[in-house]
């Protein structure tokens, strides 16, 4: 799952998306089935797809400093093996929890950690759309590499933050619950009756 953010970000997600995809598939019998293989596989996909935006970024004028967020949720056995760049997020519903699977690269996610801003004052700073890491924007980005066991009744959400700047995450978790299936479109729906400012991508893997 990509977001398109930055200038030229359309063009910038869906090479983000095939160029990741093609990675994988042309790459996944060519590894050993295990962990740390995997981990190794998704982070080599995001750093080629990378390569593929910064380099169509320097060929084309119109789309210098392109960028995009990131997220891939590859799923073998009882595993999700996640790579993430940028602001957009995983959650994984289990039970009556909600997780955050992944962390914001951005300003404010920083400003929390570094103890300066409280989680409450991060949801409506004025620069909470300013990320501090993106795809495709420099010659090589480090990607968050990790793995989480999933099981049979869990439930993964992928979005970006045109959702959950305008959703929290106990509606997220509510909608979701209530219907997974459904949840994608019922969520886009609210977001944008919140009042839907930014491009709005959910996933739900059951």
């Amino acid at each position: 799952m990509a977001w398109v953010g930055y200038n030229g970000g359309e063009v910038a997600s869906r090479l983000a998306i095939e160029s990741a995809r093609s990675y994988i598939e042309s790459n996944f019998n060519l590894i050993e089935h295990e962990k740390e293989a995997f981990l190794d596989l998704i982070k080599n996909a995001i750093e080629y797809a990378n390569t593929v935006v910064y380099e169509k970024s320097k060929k084309e004028k119109d789309l210098e400093g392109m960028g995009t967020t990131l997220d891939i949720c590859f799923i073998y056995n009882n595993k999700v093996y996640i790579g993430h760049v940028g602001d957009s997020r995983v959650y994984r519903i289990r039970g009556e929890v909600i997780r955050k699977l992944t962390k914001d690269h951005s300003y404010v996610q920083q400003l929390v950690e570094d103890g300066k801003i409280t989680r409450e004052e991060a949801n409506h700073h004025p620069k909470k759309n300013m990320l501090t890491k993106a795809l495709g924007c420099t010659e090589y980005v480090e990607p968050d590499i990790r793995a989480r066991n999933i099981e049979k009744q869990d439930v993964l959400l992928m979005c970006s933050d045109g959702l959950t700047n305008m959703v929290d995450e106990e509606t997220i978790f509510k909608v979701v619950k209530e219907n997974a299936e459904k949840a994608p479109e019922k969520l886009v729906n609210l977001a944008n009756d919140a009042g839907g400012y930014d491009n709005i991508t959910v996933i739900t893997i059951i």
